[in-house]
């Protein structure tokens, strides 16, 4: 459904309630006027979020909903998964709190795939106590990836940053063995289609980071940047794609070296998210890129240690929420304006008429 004939559906998973999924959620919609901007889909528990508002002392009220075609704009919609009273225990992982997790993501998807909702954003799991219970993903990223059977990208981003990698939640050990020449150049690629439909850089420049220490030091420290890194940039930059590098990271996360380009692309998990996090903790978003749908979270966990305490931030939820949404209507704008600029122009009839001359009355 077009963003132009209706507010966009924003289907919200709550995570683990017993650590702050269900506060920033709260904290995030505790704007009266949040449903004048997105319809807000709350895939919950309504006693379980009331017993929390009244916690954190917020006057939320709900529309409680069968499913997420019953959604009403202009209100706070729940999807009541339950009608149970739920044993919250803030700060602990327990199997109630984790089935929740796992129902309330599953029940959203499916809204998402079905096309009741246009984008989704998700509150923080517990990775371990999932899989515990059968999930069967070390993470968010790999189970979107399976719903929509294609490779997606984490990509970390903000307005002045945007930080991807290229492997994602694997063992250091590993790293290495999961970087290849035909890897680099497809996530490149679609990193660079990302910037252009997504968010609207019209020649995007991606900095390409190397693996090892000073980016292998000519081959001293590592020759993957010499067989691997190196001829993936060159291939793409000689065939039109803005990529360089690789960059040392040591060196490469100050301001007048990160800002010269449009995205970065690190090797591994926390070579990109251990800057990005110090840099834009606040405001980062994580954003599952490459994907037919849009999906984002917070930058953050579960954050069992301040659960309850009414201490979360949940500016991080908010700009998931409103990226999910701009990245949404750039996608929209795109795919218009492509679709008109591919449309062939009606051709004119010669029948021997000049049309430029003004017709004589007979």
């Amino acid at each position: 459904m077009s963003s132009k004939h209706h507010k966009i559906r924003v289907g919200i998973s709550i995570g683990d309630f017993n650590g702050i999924g269900p506060e920033i959620i709260l904290k995030s919609l505790k704007d009266k006027s949040i449903t004048d901007f997105f319809t807000p889909i709350i895939f919950g528990s309504g006693k379980l979020f009331t017993y929390q508002k009244n916690i954190f002392k917020l006057q939320t009220n709900f529309n409680y909903i069968n499913s997420a075609k019953e959604a009403q704009g202009g209100k706070i919609n729940m999807v009541n998964l339950t009608k149970e009273n739920s044993n919250v225990e803030f700060g602990v992982p327990t199997e109630e709190s984790t089935k929740m997790a796992i129902d309330s993501l599953e029940k959203a998807t499916q809204a998402l795939l079905d096309n009741e909702i246009d984008v989704i954003v998700t509150a923080p799991i517990n990775k371990d106590e999932m899989m515990k219970y059968g999930f069967a993903h070390a993470g968010h990223t790999g189970y979107f990836e399976e719903k929509a059977g294609k490779k997606a990208i984490m990509f970390m981003v903000t307005n002045n940053l945007k930080v991807a990698v290229s492997t994602h939640h694997i063992p250091v050990a590993e790293i290495a063995q999961n970087i290849s020449k035909e890897k680099l150049k497809k996530q490149i690629t679609q990193l660079s289609k990302t910037l252009k439909e997504d968010f609207c850089v019209e020649k995007p420049k991606i900095a390409v980071l190397g693996l090892n220490p000073h980016a292998g030091d000519g081959g001293v420290i590592g020759k993957e940047e010499i067989e691997i890194i190196e001829p993936a940039i060159k291939e793409l930059f000689n065939n039109g794609t803005l990529a360089f590098g690789p960059y040392p990271a040591d060196s490469f996360f100050q301001p007048e070296k990160y800002k010269a380009f449009d995205a970065v692309l690190a090797m591994y998990h926390d070579q990109g998210l251990a800057p990005f996090k110090t840099i834009a903790y606040e405001e980062g978003v994580n954003y599952s890129a490459g994907l037919p749908f849009i999906r984002t979270s917070p930058d953050h966990g579960v954050a069992y240690d301040i659960a309850g305490k009414n201490q979360a931030d949940e500016r991080s939820f908010s700009e998931a929420i409103f990226t999910a949404i701009h990245i949404f209507k750039n996608r929209e704008e795109y795919h218009d304006l492509m679709s008109n600029r591919l449309r062939p122009k009606a051709t004119h009839v010669n029948n021997g008429i000049d049309e430029d001359l003004p017709m004589e009355n007979n």
